[in-house]
């Protein structure tokens, strides 16, 4: 419903469609869809994700695998059928991921969140790698700390109050002191969308993490 919603309010260039990125055969049924309305596939947004926790030497592996097939394979299954229609089309494309700081900075209990999303930064700079030949480019952004379906109201009260501090102060916990917002996550992916020359790259949206930096 959110999604139609959005839609409507785009207008006649948007097209919601319902997909379970757990699942190969729905990801390419939401392709075959989205072919058939526009004609093609150019840009593609990779954006699933879940945030399981647990002490990794007692996670059981259900939670591991679960975590694995939402936060790691739904992104292989997206992007690789997003290259094989890019690869038929001649005319270039663009694989986005959004991964997160957990990638290179491990946070203590959230090892089922970040090994999949390591995974997953390893997956972008391979298709880099692989399909450079073909013009397709993909790129990653790293964010932190986003107002979010991963992270609550609830969840900011609660951790800004753990820490004794504001939730405005536990917001803006880096280094410019200031909350990032979907915006300029939104804002990152626009720029990596159309940086034509650009490819490989993890662009990180967090506004400022030493830990969480690949620089």
């Amino acid at each position: 419903d959110a999604a139609k919603a959005a839609a409507k309010k785009i207008g006649g260039k948007a097209l919601a469609v319902e997909c379970d990125v757990t699942d190969p055969m729905s990801v390419r049924k939401a392709f075959d869809a989205v072919v058939s309305a526009f004609g093609g596939v150019d840009i593609v947004v990779s954006n699933a994700g879940a945030a399981w926790q647990g002490t990794i030497g007692q996670v059981d592996d259900e939670t591991l695998r679960k975590s694995f097939e939402l936060n790691f394979w739904a992104h292989q299954a997206v992007a690789q059928h997003a290259t094989r229609i890019m690869q038929a089309q001649g005319t270039y494309g663009v694989l986005l991921f959004n991964t997160s700081k957990q990638a290179v900075n491990p946070g203590k209990d959230f090892g089922p969140y970040g090994l999949p999303k390591a995974a997953t930064l390893f997956l972008v700079k391979q298709y880099a790698l692989d399909h450079g030949k073909d013009g397709i480019r993909a790129n990653a952004v790293n964010a932190d700390r986003i107002r979010s379906g991963l992270l609550t109201d609830d969840m900011v009260a609660k951790r800004s109050a753990a820490r004794g501090v504001s939730e405005s102060d536990y917001m803006a916990g880096n280094l410019l002191k200031r909350e990032v917002t979907a915006e300029d996550v939104a804002d990152a992916f626009v720029y990596l969308a159309t940086a034509s020359k650009t490819t490989a790259a993890v662009v990180t949206v967090d506004g400022g993490n030493i830990e969480a930096s690949l620089r």
